[in-house]
């Protein structure tokens, strides 16, 4: 259950996932790498914390939470070695069996399209189980639907 968790939002954006979130958790920590976007985040959701920085660096110690997550932003990071950057830094900051999930966009022309003049790296879903382990998460899953997908792991109780 959420209801209790302490969540990590990687990504946020304007807060729309941020949003739906907060009244789900038992608290919420937002890093976002768009300085303005943070603090704008910050003032509309007191209740937030929200961090100026880099989801392939946290500034938070190993197993700080006990969910991570990240909605429709991996495709803005400069590449698959930075997105395995991240999901290493989400498996060292969650707890023993922690979970990781998220979504993002199937790509495509249009979504590319979309994307001119800024990052665009499509996350390769059908390695993302394996990166996934390779980062220190059990077996991963990954739904695809028409233009998302979604996927979840969870960090060993060690």
């Amino acid at each position: 259950m959420l209801e209790a968790a302490t969540v990590l939002e990687l990504g946020p954006g304007p807060g729309l996932t941020t949003d739906w979130l907060l009244p789900r958790v038992g608290s919420l920590t937002c890093v976002e790498y768009d300085e303005s976007a943070a603090v704008a985040l910050a003032q509309r959701c007191p209740g937030v914390e929200v961090r100026h920085g880099d989801a392939t660096a946290l500034p938070f110690g190993p197993g700080s939470f006990d969910t991570v997550v990240c909605f429709t932003m991996l495709h803005h990071l400069p590449s698959s070695a930075a997105q395995d950057r991240l999901y290493a830094e989400a498996a060292r900051v969650l707890r023993p069996g922690g979970v990781f999930a998220g979504s993002d966009s199937r790509g495509g022309f249009l979504f590319a399209l979309a994307h001119i003049g800024d990052t665009y790296t499509p996350v390769d879903r059908g390695s993302l189980p394996a990166r996934l382990r390779a980062a220190g998460f059990g077996e991963g899953r990954v739904d695809t639907r028409r233009d998302s997908f979604r996927f979840r792991a969870q960090l060993s109780s060690r």
